[in-house]
């Protein structure tokens, strides 16, 4: 198992492309994450708990990664990656979501924390209508 590492993830990419992307050519499949820079797009979810489903927004336009955070684990046993991310602009008025498919690098570096051990499968959850991980 590969200890902790940083990584430079690359210019124009999509953000959760390229952590899923890192992740899984370092052969790592459960560990959690950090990411700052700066982004030119954006695409955020929020969990509508009563829907059970993600409410979508873009954002078009420079912005600061104050944080990004997450987890790596397994989905249909393929590396999932799991961020939210909270973004300022140039007010410095910060918000967040989910990190979505949509969000175009322009500066991230990335701090990541491999676990040892079995990785943690996600599997769905009824009550609350996610894939979550399987603690059985």
């Amino acid at each position: 198992m590969e200890g902790p590492f940083l990584s430079r993830l690359p210019k124009q990419a999509d953000l959760l492309q390229a952590l899923t992307s890192e992740f899984s050519q370092r052969g790592v499949e459960t560990g959690s994450f950090l990411v700052i820079g700066a982004v030119t797009s954006a695409t955020m979810g929020f969990y509508n708990v009563y829907k059970r489903e993600y409410e979508v927004k873009s954002f078009q336009g420079q912005y600061e990664i104050v944080n990004c955070t997450g987890n790596i684990s397994l989905r249909d046993g393929k590396v999932f990656v799991h961020a939210h991310i909270i973004l300022a602009d140039q007010d410095f008025k910060c918000f967040g979501g989910h990190l979505m498919e949509g969000t175009q690098i322009f500066a991230a570096e990335l701090s990541a924390f491999p676990f040892p051990g079995d990785a943690l499968p996600r599997v769905y959850d009824e009550p609350t209508g996610l894939f979550l991980w399987s603690m059985d």
